[in-house]
């Protein structure tokens, strides 16, 4: 397959590098002046997952085009949560009829976070992966198993085809029945830790303090009234975040979850993303709704987000 990707970002890196190594052709779409800033290649330092766990160090040469070209067999979009409106907008015209898969968090309905694009020519998936991007360097790694959703009517042959790519790959799917509600849960996890990440400022800052993985629990708490508000079902992970003692919460998160020298660890030591965004989404959704949030507005004191809530 010929594949573009959207953005040259942590993820969307990773994937194609390894779609690259299963024998696809690979290249990214960059906002103008991009191309020269980011160059020809970018160096590695990341854990490969899905068959056993090795570090893979090299220099990969990429090739970047600051326009669409036409001819490609999928365009896979991961990109910052907030960028993902100008993306769908942009793709509307610019990808005509090539298949996408948004592999991205999502917090408003799936219909609506990619307008104008058709929901026929898109399908939703979920990275196993993570780290970070500094100096031209990525961090990070990922692993065998990625999370798609099944098949909509009028979406089976997309789905065939990223069904295809990944599994030529060597990755594992794990197919979501309900990708709108999985997404729900998903982002307010996020949330729940970013709350905390604010706090702290940054996201490494988080993994030495059972504290403020209790904390992530109370958070999720807090956010229960919101997710039934617009009709979401707890899944299994936001059940245990929210029924599990915060104290034991914290050791799980600490001992087992982000335990030293695990890949979800060093995902997160490697994560140098700007956090708050989907703070603010939520708190903007839960007032819209006349639902407190008095933890998660408390931690936008003293950061660049007190004056937008």
């Amino acid at each position: 397959m010929r594949i573009l990707f959207f953005g040259r970002g942590v993820i969307s890196t990773q994937y194609a590098w390894a779609f690259e190594q299963a024998g696809h052709t690979v290249e990214f779409y960059v906002r103008k002046g991009r191309k020269e800033t980011f160059g020809s290649s970018i160096e590695l330092e990341m854990w490969d997952a899905r068959r056993g766990k090795k570090i893979i160090k090299e220099s990969w040469n990429v090739k970047l085009h600051e326009e669409i070209l036409p001819n490609y067999d999928l365009i896979i979009v991961s990109v910052n949560t907030e960028q993902l409106p100008e993306a769908a907008q942009f793709l509307s015209t610019a990808a005509g009829n090539t298949p996408v898969l948004i592999f991205n968090n999502v917090w408003q309905d799936l219909k609506s976070s990619i307008a104008p694009l058709s929901m026929n020519n898109v399908v939703f998936g979920f990275p196993g992966a993570g780290g970070g991007i500094a100096d031209n360097r990525l961090r990070g790694g990922f692993l065998k198993m990625l999370f798609l959703e099944k098949p909509r009517a009028g979406t089976e042959h997309i789905n065939q085809l990223v069904k295809e790519g990944f599994e030529s790959a060597h990755f594992k799917i794990n197919w979501v029945k309900d990708m709108q509600n999985w997404l729900w849960n998903h982002f307010a996890m996020n949330a729940a830790m970013e709350t905390e990440v604010l706090k702290q400022g940054s996201f490494s800052a988080l993994l030495n303090h059972r504290t403020l993985f209790a904390n992530v629990g109370l958070n999720m708490r807090e956010m229960i009234p919101v997710l039934k508000a617009r009709g979401a079902k707890l899944d299994a992970i936001s059940l245990m975040l929210t029924k599990i003692p915060p104290v034991l919460l914290g050791i799980l998160f600490n001992k087992v979850i982000f335990a030293k020298g695990s890949l979800p660890r060093l995902f997160v030591e490697y994560n140098n993303s700007k956090a708050g965004f989907a703070v603010l989404e939520v708190v903007r959704e839960a007032k819209k709704a006349g639902i407190p949030l008095p933890r998660l507005t408390m931690a936008f004191k003293n950061t660049e987000y007190a004056k937008e809530i």
